[in-house]
């Protein structure tokens, strides 16, 4: 049977994130059982079928990479990146939140404070987690570890993964604005170096809740957007068929690239070819170099210079989005 890059194409049958997964298994599969003759030749031919898949995809493409359930998780990286971590649950008011994962360990010799969303994998987790929608006490439980870093002068590390926090009734009732505003401020005020991860799905307040960082790093195939493409689509053209979906993923600007472009990120931190999920251990690794890079870099600011650099780079961030539309349409920067 041949196998080339032309059958590639002809698979993608309009899904290539989709057709992208499948003919990368199918080649890793190939290349195990090939001579080395074989495996030189497929190796190339997987090589350059990635190249030109990761040209083609579109945002919604990168969106449903960014979902995959099995893309390493904060979790993950707390396992493989933090040493002597020591969980800490509860919000001292109502209960603990799983959808919230938060503590503190350390990286490398470095003491730090953690939080991050947690989805979950399996059905039992997903539901304990809530699918990684936080409640109010998830904020809270976060701001202690916040709080603690404020008064300890240590290094904050987020990781941001959820579609944003938990909607419901119970949720408004307890607070849920009140607790996301209290983490905006309390992040801004901390004198100590803050990094914020986007590792999957950064999604409204919920996820800005967990950003406020000198630092906003973000994997290559996250998206982070202020909603959902189905909730967008659904409030622009009260209709979430896939076509409408795709269009506001593109409107929404929430590939790494273009916030990026944007100001909204600092970093763009490589994955493996079709993403974190199919070699996770790669991907970790080399979010954890940019995390001690980062740390390296912030460590060497005065407290009150890490606080104005913070406040700084949140305002400017509106004024990054004007100036690109000016560019966009022509008009120049004056």
């Amino acid at each position: 049977m041949k196998h080339d890059a032309a059958a590639a194409f002809a698979a993608l049958d309009g899904r290539p994130a989709a057709a992208l997964e499948a003919r990368l298994t199918e080649l890793a599969r190939l290349i195990d059982a090939a001579d080395p003759r074989g495996r030189r030749k497929l190796a190339a031919e997987k090589s350059a079928i990635e190249t030109q898949l990761k040209a083609r995809l579109e945002p919604i493409d990168r969106v449903r990479l960014a979902r995959n359930p099995a893309r390493p998780q904060t979790l993950d990286y707390v396992e493989a990146l933090i040493g002597e971590f020591m969980e800490l649950h509860g919000d001292r008011r109502f209960a603990d939140d799983g959808a919230i994962v938060a503590g503190l360990g350390y990286l490398g010799r470095v003491p730090v404070a953690i939080a991050g969303h947690q989805r979950g994998r399996s059905t039992a987790e997903r539901i304990r987690r809530n699918f990684g929608k936080p409640y109010p006490e998830g904020y809270r439980k976060a701001a202690r570890v916040f709080d603690l870093a404020r008064r300890f002068a240590l290094p904050v590390i987020t990781f941001i993964d959820t579609q944003g926090a938990e909607p419901g009734v119970g949720a408004e009732e307890r607070g849920q604005s009140g607790a996301i505003a209290a983490n905006l401020e309390l992040m801004a005020k901390i004198e100590a170096p803050v990094i914020a991860c986007v590792i999957g799905e950064g999604g409204s307040g919920g996820a800005l809740a967990l950003g406020v960082g000198n630092a906003v790093l973000m994997q290559e195939y996250a998206c982070y957007s202020v909603i959902t493409p189905e909730g967008c689509a659904a409030i622009l053209w009260r209709e979430g068929g896939p076509q409408k979906v795709a269009e506001a993923a593109r409107a929404l600007r929430l590939s790494a690239d273009d916030l990026l472009h944007l100001g909204v990120i600092d970093e763009i931190v490589p994955e493996p070819p079709g993403g974190a999920h199919r070699e996770p251990a790669e991907a970790i690794a080399a979010l954890g170099r940019a995390l001690e890079r980062q740390l390296k870099r912030l460590t060497r600011m005065t407290p009150a210079a890490l606080r104005e650099d913070r406040a700084r780079k949140f305002a400017a961030m509106g004024t990054a989005y004007i100036m690109h539309a000016r560019v966009e349409n022509g008009a120049g920067i004056g």
